[in-house]
């Protein structure tokens, strides 16, 4: 990491540290004063966005269902997929508080970030110790992506939005698969409320 002096705040995104076990540690041996955002969302959207974004980059895997089952008549699903796993917050979670107290985590919800951008970053903001500088005024909704964008920045010519690879149209997923899912991660959904104190309203 840079090199952070007084009034500066060095900040750094990679969305594998949470669900890799090794990573609390090693954070926690750089420096254990560290503060952690986490988004997430429903764990099934995610799931099914992480199909997505693998699909559009190799067109022939097999479809979500034939990866998210073991056994399809029993309703098995396959945890070692990672598209699966990861959704499994509650796990991971448990990892990282053997290095970390709850109060250096905020949980930012991936629904409200794009219902609210402004009220989301408001939490991170105030979990930060900044001024709330990023206020409604620098969002605008974007119809074509579905989710909201940066204003044009101050000197730049255009709007900042998220990629392409971000928006695009899922693909249709059987409503029993979608359910069974749903079913799959209730349990874990309902211990992630209860660890981080904190309702996301996914069932």
């Amino acid at each position: 990491m840079p090199r952070t002096l007084e009034g500066q705040i060095t900040m750094e995104k990679t969305p594998s540290y949470f669900v890799t076990k090794e990573a609390p540690r090693r954070i926690y041996n750089m420096s254990r004063d560290t503060k952690l955002i986490v988004v997430v969302r429903n764990p099934v959207t995610r799931a099914i966005s992480d199909y997505t974004q693998t699909l559009s980059k190799n067109p022939t895997i097999p479809s979500f269902q034939a990866l998210a089952f073991k056994n399809i008549s029993t309703g098995l699903i396959d945890t070692s997929w990672s598209a699966v796993r990861i959704g499994i917050y509650a796990k991971h979670l448990d990892n990282w508080l053997q290095y970390f107290p709850l109060s250096k985590f905020l949980f930012v919800s991936g629904e409200r970030l794009v219902s609210d951008p402004a009220g989301e970053m408001g939490r991170v903001q105030d979990f930060l110790g900044l001024k709330r500088v990023v206020t409604d005024k620098h969002f605008y909704f974007n119809e074509t992506k579905g989710f909201p964008c940066l204003k044009k920045p101050e000197g730049s010519s255009k709007p900042r939005c998220l990629g392409k690879s971000k928006g695009r149209p899922h693909p249709k997923i059987d409503l029993q698969v979608v359910q069974r899912l749903r079913e799959f991660y209730r349990p874990f959904n309902m211990k992630f409320y209860q660890m981080t104190g904190q309702d996301f309203g996914w069932d």
